[in-house]
């Protein structure tokens, strides 16, 4: 065994000659990708297939291109429901030309090829639920689909045979079965166009239209570990009741609700609702305003909230939203044509992770032609939660180089096992050696964006405290005007309720009236008797007075 010493200097000569190398070779890198980009473009379409398995890495940051399949498409579609398992695209149901949709199709993103999932009836689906229809898969739309497990799972939608109360349907994806999954508690009344959001092993359902058009902002919670339903009871004023809208769910504690319609109405606000106080609030969006929009879909990566397509029955909603859901503000990403595929009502929007970055996959809609083409974007890292340092092998290889050198320059000497485990670990470095200058170049990289990001969060709090100091002050006054106009408002309810008194005895007087206008016709008539009477009377005693006074005159 040959025994290696060396100092510091050496290692660090040896990482100086990497980085000028790499510097040299990212230039190359950096023109050769920008020549690839100027052939590109920003409109056209990108993909070859089995020929090009890194085509993601073509694409702009933040720019929508259509992908260029090989072999037939699935039929044109709105308001279906999508799920990515793995780098597989699952498309399920919608609706086309008034009629709903029962097919499963599959768009594989690493060969761009498109391909239908043949379905078979689950041996025990009769024993599940004998009241429905005896078929491998409804047709239907405004449903929504997740994975659970191994399975894909369906939950509402409408469709022609209307139920009482909420379905859920599951796919196995290893046997392709099909069946109903039996769900028990308070099973919600059965909608479409609803929201599901998964938090955990809990589904948070919102909102919805049942089959008689009857809007709904009700939540409800099914536990998927023991596949039981339940109502969720919350305080302060709920989002009104809706439909067509999207939700996400940040820190696994907030609720989102954006946008969505009634019969007559689009709504561009934003509700939230704390899961763990169950409180709901409206919070005001900061940023780009945005117009109000129905039948558009989310997808949350890390923080951020990307919201495409929608529309308000006269035109479909162009921009591309990106919502930060801890800082709450809106930025309108990019937009597109009003007539494009992505401006469309009933798109779905899933993301699917390719090399360890994660692309955006939009599919459908309907904006007065129904589509069929899958749209991608490459959205460009935003406040990363944590840098990509250490998210790669090499870098941690690197990290460690570093400790051990570290110490060596520290102590001057090391024992023969720490000589050891820095000579394994520099040759770890070495057989990655362009993995270690990425990094490198990574962390200074990240170091900027992270001061500059720094600075701008202090900044922000600096205004937003200010903001909070007279939103302090705003509130104060408003609280005891509102403690003068409840003061007010008692004092005008206990009027109200004397004048309703008075009014009560009126009209009890109003109704004994006829009563009292016959009492006082007898009244009448027994006095005009009484006078009649009295002048009788008063003849008589004439009469006998004059008869007296003349037998005394006698």
């Amino acid at each position: 065994m040959v025994m290696i010493t060396f100092g510091i200097q050496p290692v660090l000569l040896y990482v100086s000659d990497l980085l000028n190398f790499y510097l040299f070779y990212s230039c190359f890198i950096f023109i050769l990708r920008a020549s690839r980009t100027d052939k590109l473009g920003t409109s056209g379409k990108v993909g070859m297939g089995a020929e090009n398995s890194h085509w993601h890495l073509e694409l702009n940051y933040d720019q929508w291109v259509a992908l260029s399949v090989s072999g037939s498409r699935p039929s044109a579609r709105y308001k279906h429901a999508a799920a990515v398992v793995d780098t597989k695209l699952y498309i399920s149901g919608g609706s086309r030309n008034g009629r709903y949709l029962s097919d499963v199709q599959v768009f594989d993103l690493e060969t761009l090829a498109w391909s239908s999932l043949k379905l078979s009836t689950e041996p025990n689906v009769d024993k599940i639920n004998d009241s429905l229809p005896r078929e491998i898969l409804p047709a239907t739309s405004g449903h929504s689909m997740f994975k659970w497990g191994n399975k894909l799972l369906l939950v509402g939608g409408h469709s022609k045979n209307i139920s009482a109360n909420l379905s859920v349907w599951f796919i196995d994806l290893e046997s392709h079965h099909c069946g109903v999954a039996e769900t028990t508690g308070k099973v919600p009344v059965a909608r479409g166009g609803q929201s599901l959001t998964l938090v955990g092993s809990k589904l948070i359902m919102f909102g919805g239209e049942d089959g008689h058009r009857q809007l709904m902002n009700d939540v409800h919670i099914l536990d998927m570990e023991t596949m039981t339903w339940d109502v969720l009871a919350a305080t302060q004023t709920p989002p009104a009741p809706r439909f067509d809208h999207t939700a996400a769910v940040h820190a696994e504690r907030y609720l989102l609700i954006f946008g969505g319609c009634s019969h007559s109405i689009f709504f561009n606000d934003l509700h939230v609702l704390d899961l763990e106080t169950m409180e709901w609030s409206q919070p005001q969006i900061q940023g780009d305003l945005v117009t109000p929009r129905a039948g558009h879909a989310g997808i949350t990566i890390d923080e951020n909230w990307y919201i495409v397509g929608g529309g308000d029955n006269r035109s479909g909603a162009p921009e591309t939203l990106v919502l930060n859901m801890s800082k709450l503000v809106m930025t309108v990403l990019t937009s597109v044509g009003g007539r494009d595929p992505l401006a469309s009502e009933g798109v779905s929007l899933s993301s699917v992770l390719l090399d360890g970055e994660e692309i955006l996959v939009a599919f459908g809609g309907y904006n007065g032609k129904y589509n069929n083409e899958a749209y991608v974007m490459r959205p460009k890292p935003r406040d990363s939660p944590h840098p990509k340092i250490f998210q790669s092998p090499a870098a941690a290889a690197a990290a460690a180089s570093v400790t051990a050198a570290y110490a060596l320059s520290k102590s001057g000497k090391l024992e023969f096992s720490e000589m050891e485990d820095l000579n394994i670990k520099l040759a770890q470095g070495n057989g990655s050696q362009w993995d270690l200058a990425s990094d490198i170049t990574a962390i200074r990289e990240e170091k900027k964006m992270l001061e500059s990001a720094l600075a701008k969060v202090r900044a922000d709090n600096s205004s937003f405290k200010g903001k909070i100091d007279e939103t302090t002050g705003t509130h104060a006054d408003l609280s005891k005007e509102l403690h003068s106009v409840q003061g007010q408002l008692n004092a005008e309810r206990s009027r109200c309720a004397k004048l309703e008194a008075q009014i009560s005895e009126l009209q009890k007087m109003l109704e004994s009236s006829p009563s009292i206008e016959e009492e006082v016709q007898l009244l009448r008539k027994q006095k005009s008797a009484w006078e009649h009477d009295m002048e009788l009377a008063s003849a008589v005693q004439r009469q006998s007075s004059g008869g007296v006074w003349k037998w005394m005159s006698r």
